[in-house]
């Protein structure tokens, strides 16, 4: 069952900003300068793990390919299965386009 509680944000600018990004370099190049290098980090990894449990990896194999804790894989998982969808909408969108 998905998750249909929406975050409550006190306002959508970072959102709508973010929609305004025309390629991948400008895309990196806000990232950077929003977010801290473990920031980064962290965001990317659990996409990768997102991204991995999705085809079908073990929780083993995802450790040891992104280094995640078991419990990070686990709330990611639980996002996946509970969440507002927004993992498998973009993921998907990367595979047909890839």
């Amino acid at each position: 069952m998905k998750n249909t509680k929406k975050y409550e944000m006190q306002d959508d600018t970072l959102y709508r900003s973010i929609l305004l990004i025309k390629d991948a370099q400008e895309c990196y190049d806000f990232f950077v300068d929003l977010c801290t290098v473990a920031e980064l980090a962290a965001l990317e990894q659990r996409f990768e793990v997102a991204r991995l449990l999705r085809q079908g990896h073990s929780y083993n194999e995802i450790l040891e390919k992104t280094g995640a804790s078991s419990a990070t894989i686990s709330r990611v998982n639980r996002t996946l299965n509970y969440g507002t969808g927004g993992y498998d909408k973009v993921i998907s969108r990367l595979d047909r386009d890839a």
